[in-house]
């Protein structure tokens, strides 16, 4: 037997820089999205190219280019508040790019109507304010259209559209998702697209400040220092249907988005108020039931994960296939893809009440945030696994867990702090709280959420990073400096992976035969 695992998925998202081979793939998107404006010709964006390669980015799925962002670099002073897009493409030579200017010009934005529900626009937007901080440039500056204007513009004057529109008092699909993104009005500009008749050749000139200028130089998808990660200690509630839960769910992948987290983690067994839909007595049965949702409930958080622009790690779930019960733990990562870990030791409980099996398999997971492991609840009080993870060169364990009562809690809570100290890593554990009344064998749950560090001088002084309220639902955003587990393996108090006795002793994974 070997575990299941079906990496596939519909959607394969990367960001990358656009190249000229692309452009019969750009001008299909810009027909659509400006059919009364024009799309760029093929030597505009060949001169483009040619000026500023790193500012021209998009997103393709499967292959195929589904969104793009165009910028330059100018010198703003020579400009001024008072310009035109013209004045800025040069008529499309883009002659007024300057690769010593201090200022990136956002020139266009655009995505495949098809792909408008999967939040691209915010990831082309975060995209673009990585290269402005990367290049060491002040800000972002850009033109905005305010199509929505048209319905309004016999009411009201551009100012006041403008005014409502910041206040959420009306709605314009470019300028409340411009605003949603940090950038702010600087000024109001007249004829700036002369041929834009929906926002009545009015537009909006935006502004993106830079707080990091002067600290940042890599350009785009340089290796990140520092990992931002949201835990969320969830709380067990009766649901409706599958639609109610995942309503839930999308609610703290969003909150926990909106920080700008790398990633998301529920707890072992978020799914379980599901177990109350199957109307099955036995819980052996009830939760062979429950496992039906679990592909489903996968693919959903591929969704979201792909939405959000956030990857998650979707606490875990049962899992039913050849006749037995298994448990497993998926990281769903923002391209797209998704990957498994199977929970390898089961607790007397589990296999006594539901007849549940260990998994076989132990796998590190490469993500953009490094490389990471998954141990599902008591798989954590094994030391050798985090061992071996860490000599896969882990930077960062997550625990989704589920106890249901405090010393059950402090079983994994102890051995999760051991083994951030023994690995030279992070560890962020979560669980869940409340009750679930009809629900046998699952029915209380004890929880306090927690991020811990090793134990040095750099880290915090009790090697507790985050923590939270227990027994309350709420999130934990920690951000983790994985420069620091570095300075630690080479020079900290004392060097845990560096001075290990191999002349003595050794770990080694022995393979079970496949049934």
């Amino acid at each position: 037997m070997s575990d299941k695992t079906d990496t596939s998925t519909e959607h394969r998202l990367i960001l990358r820089q656009l190249e000229l081979k692309d452009y019969k793939e750009v001008k299909e998107i810009m027909d659509i999205v400006y059919s009364s404006m024009g799309a760029w010709t093929r030597k505009e964006l060949s001169n483009l190219l040619k000026k500023f390669p790193e500012g021209q980015i998009c997103i393709e799925d499967n292959g195929k280019v589904i969104a793009a962002a165009l910028s330059l670099i100018i010198s703003y002073d020579k400009y001024g508040d008072k310009h035109t897009y013209e004045q800025i493409i040069d008529n499309g030579t883009f002659k007024s790019h300057d690769p010593e200017g201090e200022t990136l010009y956002g020139i266009d934005v655009f995505v495949h109507p098809e792909y408008r529900n999967m939040r691209l626009g915010r990831r082309l937007y975060d995209a673009r304010k990585e290269i402005c901080e990367n290049l060491n440039l002040r800000g972002i500056i850009a033109g905005g259209r305010i199509p929505g204007y048209k319905d309004y513009a016999d009411k009201l004057t551009p100012a006041k559209y403008i005014e409502m529109v910041r206040n959420k008092e009306l709605s314009d699909p470019v300028l409340s998702f411009q605003l949603s993104n940090d950038f702010h009005v600087r000024k109001i500009l007249k004829n700036y697209l002369p041929d834009d008749k929906e926002s009545r050749s009015y537009a909006t000139l935006l502004e993106w400040i830079n707080v990091y200028y002067e600290e940042k130089e890599e350009v785009l998808g340089g290796r990140k220092t520092v990992v931002r990660i949201g835990i969320v200690q969830w709380q067990m509630r009766a649901v409706k249907d599958l639609d109610d839960f995942m309503q839930q769910v999308e609610f703290f992948v969003d909150t926990v988005s909106s920080y700008k987290s790398d990633i998301v983690v529920f707890p072992e067994f978020f799914n379980a108020p599901l177990m109350a839909l199957t109307n099955e007595e036995s819980p052996s049965e009830a939760i062979r039931s429950m496992a039906e949702y679990t592909e489903e409930i996968r693919e959903r958080m591929i969704h979201l994960a792909l939405s959000y622009n956030i990857n998650i790690i979707a606490g875990s779930m049962p899992e039913y296939y050849d006749n037995k019960l298994y448990n497993v733990s998926y990281l769903c990562r923002r391209d797209g893809t998704y990957d498994a870990q199977y929970k390898l030791h089961v607790t007397p409980d589990e296999s006594h009440y539901w007849g549940m099996r260990g998994g076989h398999k132990l796998k590190i997971f490469d993500t953009d945030i490094g490389r990471i492991g998954i141990l599902i609840c008591y798989d954590v009080e094994f030391p050798e696994l985090a061992r071996m993870l860490s000599d896969m060169d882990m930077k960062i364990l997550f625990v989704p867990f589920w106890t249901d009562t405090k010393n059950a809690y402090l079983r994994v809570r102890l051995c999760s702090q051991a083994r951030a100290i023994e690995n030279e890593c992070y560890v962020a554990i979560t669980g869940s709280v409340g009750n679930l009344p009809k629900v046998e064998n699952m029915d209380i749950q004890y929880s306090q959420s927690a991020v811990f560090s090793p134990s040095d001088f750099a880290f915090p002084h009790d090697a507790v990073i985050a923590e939270a309220t227990p027994n309350t639902e709420m999130t934990l955003i920690a951000d983790l400096d994985l420069d620091l587990l570095k300075d630690l393996n080479t020079g900290g108090s004392v060097r845990n992976l560096k001075d290990r006795r191999k002349d003595l002793y050794n770990l080694s994974w022995v393979m079970r035969k496949e049934e």
